[in-house]
């Protein structure tokens, strides 16, 4: 009996932390800017009404 090749869009649970990993990176990295860029503008607010 010949062996089934394997499916390529399957992924190992290696692969997929990996990719879990990287996407909650780039969350983070992205939420970080936007709190940021949040806190800049309130503090440009803030030094306009003093």
């Amino acid at each position: 009996m010949a062996e089934k090749p394997s499916d390529p869009t399957r992924k190992t649970p290696k692969e997929r932390e990996n990719e879990r990993d990287a996407r909650l990176k780039k969350a983070l990295r992205a939420n970080l800017a936007r709190r940021k860029a949040q806190a800049r503008a309130r503090k440009g607010r803030q030094d306009e009404q003093d």
